[in-house]
């Protein structure tokens, strides 16, 4: 055989190679995560039981409901917004597996944009997965998806995305779900799943809705509480409960003129109180280095220090980074005193519950002594 030839076999061989190892990780990157119902979930649906076109879509998200069987209020939690926020998934996800609820009910969406899970993004050089291991034994797996819905499911993007208002944004923006609201149920694929989640708040009649995100140690709204201005009065009071617990937050009102976002419009488009929160992630910024798991689940990052060093920053940033539990602990921790309050101003409405780890507990214990073990 000349020396061409076989050159050509072994480049065949190494290119099928390569084709068979892309597509196993591209299907691996489709399977389901584990969420394992809590002592409290009494039953599941999907997003189609509220909007039908959506049955049969990969989009069709699981909702889990937490109910007591007592009267009280509802409360709404979204996880998974941007799939690339990983800390707004993790929170939801310990509701599910580890709340009590006494009073009231808890729904909670922790994977609302679905299809953003079932891709991430390779220019990022971003991880796929993130593991976690359990008090209980074995490892727990979890999808580090991308902010925008999967374009195999929505494609292409425009050049510029005119929103339902007539804004104009940039087009990759019209796979972003904080964009899409209140949605459209004849709209684009990302359109239709915001529309489907305003249902479950309509139909549900949810007291109080809470949208979990990330967002990265440069941007200006970060450690933030945004508030509908029906619910202003209730972030509030909880605020200053949360610095009382030496966990400092900003208080932003929604602003009426940036439209399509869950702060605005699921209390423009529903009765629900609307509140987004964030927390300090440096994976999510254009500062950091290397971006793999340790830097998810640690947040430390040199470039990080270099930044806060300078001023740069709008979160103090050391050497101890912004670790997974602290983001988790956060968005825990507001979200029991969003819900203690609820139930001091309108107690009609109460939602009480237990059993769900706050901020001190994680930093203390970790967020895998928290998830139940695989079964």
């Amino acid at each position: 055989m000349k020396k061409n030839e076989k050159i050509a076999i072994f480049l065949l061989i190494f290119a099928a190679f390569v084709i068979v190892a892309a597509g196993l990780e591209f299907v691996d990157q489709w399977k389901p995560d584990l969420i394992i119902p809590g002592p409290s979930v009494t039953r599941t649906a999907r997003l189609s039981d509220y909007f039908p076109k959506l049955k049969g879509e990969y989009c069709d998200t699981t909702i889990y409901f937490l109910e007591s069987g007592e009267p009280g209020g509802t409360v709404m939690v979204l996880g998974g917004t941007h799939p690339n926020e990983p800390s707004s998934l993790l929170s939801a996800v310990l509701l599910i597996e580890n709340a009590v609820v006494t009073q009231g009910r808890i729904i909670v969406i922790p994977q609302a944009n679905l299809s953003g899970f079932s891709h991430n993004d390779p220019q990022e050089a971003s991880p796929r997965k993130i593991h976690f291991e359990t008090a209980g034994g074995g490892v727990r797996v979890f999808r580090y998806g991308s902010r925008a819905t999967n374009p195999i499911h929505q494609w292409p993007d425009p050049d510029i995305y005119i929103n339902q208002f007539g804004q104009s944004l940039s087009g990759s923006e019209t796979r972003n779900l904080n964009r899409g609201y209140p949605g459209d149920p004849e709209g684009n694929y990302t359109e239709q799943i915001c529309y489907g989640i305003m249902e479950v708040i309509r139909q549900e009649a949810s007291d109080l809705s809470i949208d979990l995100h990330e967002a990265s140690p440069e941007y200006p709204v970060i450690n933030a509480i945004v508030a509908h201005e029906r619910a202003i009065d209730l972030a509030s009071i909880a605020v200053l409960d949360l610095q009382m617990e030496d966990l400092d937050y900003s208080l932003e009102i929604s602003p009426p003129s940036f439209r399509g976002l869950t702060h605005r419009e699921w209390g423009d488009y529903s009765d629900t109180l609307a509140i987004l929160m964030e927390t300090a992630n440096a994976s999510q910024g254009r500062i950091r280095g290397k971006t793999d798991e340790a830097l998810v689940l640690t947040g430390k990052d040199k470039m990080y220090v270099k930044a806060a060093e300078l001023g740069r920053l709008y979160v103090p940033y050391d050497e101890n980074g912004h670790p997974i539990e602290e983001r988790v602990g956060r968005h825990l921790t507001a979200t029991k005193m969003l819900v203690e309050n609820m139930n001091m101003l309108w107690p009609e409405q109460a939602v009480v519950y237990h059993g769900v780890p706050d901020y001190y507990e994680l930093m203390e214990q970790g967020y895998g002594n928290y998830l139940l073990p695989s079964l």
